[in-house]
């Protein structure tokens, strides 16, 4: 049976109904998806009878379905709702104010409260006395127990504005859990769903993907997208890869290379045989990586439901202890002592605690989004201070992601230089390969009138300039026209071994000039793992790009360490097995890069140039690209998990110090009161100094 659960969206709640359903006999697994809020139970058909219902007696709406596809959205709160809410509330405090103590003007107040806790709280408050009744404190009891104790005390505004304040910070962190199920939807578009098959009678045939079987060969076009894995049979052309490799260059193949689902056959035509179907696909395999990274991701359970756990119990027998066993040993009257244990209770109303974190979380992000920062949650920016070691991709995230022009190296003598440039410049610029691209982009000279254009698949280019026969292209060709010397050949390799793409120009006699063609990294990579280090941050590189090219940049910024080769699924081994040491981020931009983004603890996507689904996946978003933002998010969430921290202790000395006057019967109601909203406006105060002022990178020791 599979059960759709919109309001299951965090670990808490998973646990939750994972604990009551192991209750009941007859059920052997629970599959939990929290991509997809959906629950898949096998068991005895009673059992599973028996666990819907007990899944809504814990207050979630359930609904059964035929496929964890067809879930049911989450029906979202309106945010014209909570903020009508918010404004109930705020009138219930300006009434409160103003109310002189008739009968008239309490009835206003208290219709307000009510009504704005009705509008923004009903179904968190009625989770939460279920809880209650379960003997569970978890969040939804604290906040029915925040909002009950103000409400005991006729503090009924503060009620109000806290369950308001709750409801929106809840569902801002619901919209942002939500992003992660349209990455999976996206990243199911990049295959086609149609491709031209050949038939038994040889004929070709457009055919749907999910009927294609192994073994059929498959025609693919230039400008397409390729629907399935396969080995190439006949033809040859460029791949852009990207999508899989994360490679910035396109690479060429030839009949027996591999080709993968959902990459682009940016120039000739081929035919290959396809070797895995559908739901095998490169594509489909990267669907479930990410699946799986998120329903196995284990997040740290919210801070306050732990504080709770141990803090809201502990005062409940408190009260009741001082009313019942106070008139005992104390000599105090019933009422008194009645009296005494209600003050208590007000003291102890967590409404602060409740407070503390979403308002110094909220500041948190908020200062981040000042630098162009986008954190999917304050769960995420209260994760980033534990990373000890962050993973890079290279192609996009260090890098800047596509080819320029590093070297232009004559081969002949003599002040024939810039007709050289102008030989090539007129070339590229007929063709729309990257390569070609970046040379022309790279070489500021007028280009020359051609003739007779020719571009060559896997080899290059070559036209007629001024009656005189030019060439364009990679040494493999080119040997076949003019023999190469060893002193290029040395030159050649030499500028390979340092990640280049090495193209040639030569006529029909020789070689006339060398051009080194690579992915620079960007200006502040250096900087940013420079200042990584120095927060004790070890740095790592996960690629899909080749060992030399990976090696290169890593030396070049100061990377600790490099894995390179990696399709999709080997970097989310990798990160496991790097987070198996300590705590690691995840930096990319790529769809190759959403399984992993997906898995780690914090991911990071570069978000100017960054695929939707590297976006979708990760918890954090970079708006600029530039890896000095990631210091900027480190240095963020250390201050504000510091301030956080300060605010409890802050909570706990405050409240504590009355807590005793309460049970010496010092205290009074009043003082309750002070003692409530005097801590939570220090908490609000204290919060907004993280939007007083931004972190600055030259202070990397910040913790």
């Amino acid at each position: 049976m599979t059960l759709s659960i919109p309001g299951m969206d965090c670990t808490s709640e998973q646990l939750e109904i994972e604990a009551a359903l192991d209750g009941i006999e007859g059920i052997s697994t629970q599959l939990f998806n929290l991509s997809k809020r959906t629950l898949v139970l096998s068991g005895k058909p009673q059992a599973l009878t028996a666990a819907q219902v007990l899944i809504q007696q814990l207050g979630y709406r359930v609904e059964t379905i035929s496929d964890a596809d067809k879930a049911t959205d989450v029906q979202k709160m309106s945010w014209k709702r909570l903020l009508f809410s918010l404004f109930l509330s705020l009138l219930a405090e300006i009434l409160e104010l103003l109310s002189s103590g008739s009968i008239v003007g309490r009835a206003l107040v208290i219709g307000s409260s009510l009504s704005a806790i009705a509008l923004a709280g009903l179904p968190v408050y009625l989770q939460g006395i279920s809880a209650l009744r379960r003997i569970k404190l978890n969040m939804n009891s604290l906040m029915s127990v925040a909002v009950t104790g103000a409400c005991l005390i006729g503090y009924w505004p503060e009620a109000a504005m806290v369950m308001s304040l709750f409801s929106i910070a809840e569902q801002l962190e619901s919209q942002a859990s939500n992003r992660a199920r349209n990455a999976i939807s996206k990243l199911g578009k990049l295959a086609p769903d149609f491709a031209t098959t050949q038939m038994s009678d040889l004929s070709w045939k457009s055919v749907a993907v999910k009927n294609i079987r192994i073994d059929n060969l498959v025609r693919v076009d230039a400008g397409d997208r390729i629907p399935l894995d396969g080995v190439i049979q006949a033809g040859q052309s460029s791949i852009d890869q990207s999508s899989v490799t994360g490679e910035s260059m396109p690479v060429e193949k030839i009949v027996g290379d591999q080709v993968f689902a959902g990459t682009i056959n940016t120039t000739g035509s081929f035919v290959f045989r396809v070797s895995s179907l559908e739901s095998d696909s490169t594509i489909a395999r990267i669907i479930r990586a990410v699946e799986q990274a998120q329903s196995s991701r284990a997040p740290m359970q919210r801070f306050v439901d732990r504080f709770a756990a141990q803090y809201t119990p502990a005062v409940f027998y408190l009260a009741i202890a001082v009313a019942v066993l106070s008139p005992v040993f104390f000599d105090v009257s019933v009422l008194n002592a009645i009296y005494r244990a209600l003050v208590l209770l007000v003291i102890a109303c967590p409404c602060a605690l409740v407070i503390a974190t979403p308002v110094t979380l909220v500041s948190g992000l908020t200062a981040a989004a000042r630098k162009g920062i986008v954190i999917k949650g304050g769960l995420f920016l209260e994760q980033v201070p534990r990373l000890k070691t962050i993973a890079f991709d290279k192609t996009g995230t260090l890098t800047i992601g596509r080819p320029s022009l590093v070297q232009f190296h004559p081969l002949i003598g003599g002040s024939q230089l810039i007709h050289l440039k102008q030989y090539c410049v007129s070339l590229a610029t007929q063709s729309k390969h990257p390569v070609s691209r970046a040379i022309e982009a790279g070489i500021d000279v007028d280009h020359l009138q051609v003739e007779e254009f020719e571009a060559l698949i896997g080899k290059g280019l070559t036209a007629l300039i001024n009656n005189r026969r030019f060439y364009l292209g990679n040494q493999r060709w080119l040997k076949e026209i003019v023999p190469i010397s060893p002193q290029i050949e040395s030159l050649i390799i030499s500028h390979e071994n340092a990640g280049c793409s090495v193209s040639l120009l030569a006529d029909n006699q020789e070689y006339l000039a060398l051009l080194a063609v690579a992915d620079q990294p960007r200006s502040t990579s250096a900087r940013a793992i420079d200042l990584l280090h120095k927060m004790n941050i070890r740095t790592v590189m996960l690629s899909g790009d080749n060992r030399i090219s990976a090696s290169l940049i890593a030396s070049q910024i100061g990377i600790d360490r490099v894995f390179s080769d990696l399709l999709p699924e080997q970097k989310l081994l990798t990160l496991k097995i790097l987070q198996d040491k300590s705590p690691t981020g995840m930096v990319g931009d790529g769809i190759n890069d959403a399984p992993a983004l997906a898995g780690a603890q914090v991911g990071f996507a570069m978000g100017a140039a960054g695929s939707d689904a590297a976006m979708e996946a990760a918890d954090v978003v970079i708006m600029d690209d530039d890896p000095m933002r990631l210091v900027d998010v480190i240095q963020i969430s250390r201050r504000t998990l510091h301030l956080l921290w300060q605010n409890i202790v802050l909570i706990v000395l405050i409240k504590g110090s009355f807590l005793l006057l309460a049970l010496l019967g010092y205290a009074t109601m009043w003082q309750a009161v002070f003692a409530d909203m005097g801590t939570s406006l220090i908490v609000v105060f204290n919060s907004l100094r993280l939007l007083g002022g931004s972190s600055s990178v030259s202070s990397p020791s910040l913790s």
